[in-house]
């Protein structure tokens, strides 16, 4: 006598891309776990030019760390443009009351961001591509790389769907004023920016 097929259940649910990446940044400590574009991505942890040029960095956006304002690293922003995709840009400014504004867990509004800055490392195509377009649909205002590839500074304003519609690029010796938007005048001088953050091919 033939026997229908039936359907196994499931012993458990599969789990979602976010508590799948949750569950990677758990087992590699120092990585960096994020969702773009619906696709998990894991970079590894930053030389020490990287992490110098994020100090100074920080230093050098002092002025926009007030009580309206805060400079910080490492701080998750929540994606609009998939069900899961979130950023840790390497430094950001963003509101003074961002603890209040989670979207999930440690994920942020991306409203309360006014800046993001990535240093390029290993991951160099999703830092100048692909978050150009995730942080323009997110509409932060303002988007920094330090592109040690090429050695020059971006500076892109004006999002406008997936893209910046104002895209500035800095050569050593010029100096790359910020937007007030941020909460300061800052002006950084490239040359010392690029110089710390030195060479990545």
């Amino acid at each position: 006598m033939p026997v229908a097929a039936t359907e196994r259940p499931r012993d458990r649910e599969e789990p979602t891309l976010l508590e799948e990446a949750e569950r990677l940044a758990e087992r590699n400590p120092g990585y960096r776990v994020e969702i773009l574009g619906g696709q998990i991505t894991v970079t590894p942890p930053p030389d020490a030019f990287h992490a110098l040029s994020l100090t100074d960095l920080t230093y050098a956006l002092k002025a926009a760390h007030t009580e309206e304002t805060s400079v910080v690293q490492g701080v998750a922003v929540w994606l609009p443009d998939g069900p899961y995709d979130y950023a840790i840009p390497d430094l950001s400014v963003v509101d003074g009351d961002a603890d209040e504004h989670a979207v999930e867990s440690t994920y942020y509004d991306p409203a309360v961001f006014r800046l993001v800055l990535e240093v390029t490392s290993t991951n160099y195509a999703q830092d100048v591509r692909t978050k150009v377009a995730a942080y323009a649909i997110a509409k932060i205002p303002v988007y920094v790389i330090v592109d040690r590839k090429k050695q020059r500074l971006h500076v892109l304003t004006d999002p406008f769907a997936n893209e910046y519609r104002d895209h500035r690029v800095y050569a050593p010796g010029e100096r790359a004023e910020l937007p007030e938007s941020i909460g300061a005048t800052i002006e950084l001088d490239v040359n010392a920016v690029l110089e710390k953050a030195g060479r990545r091919s």
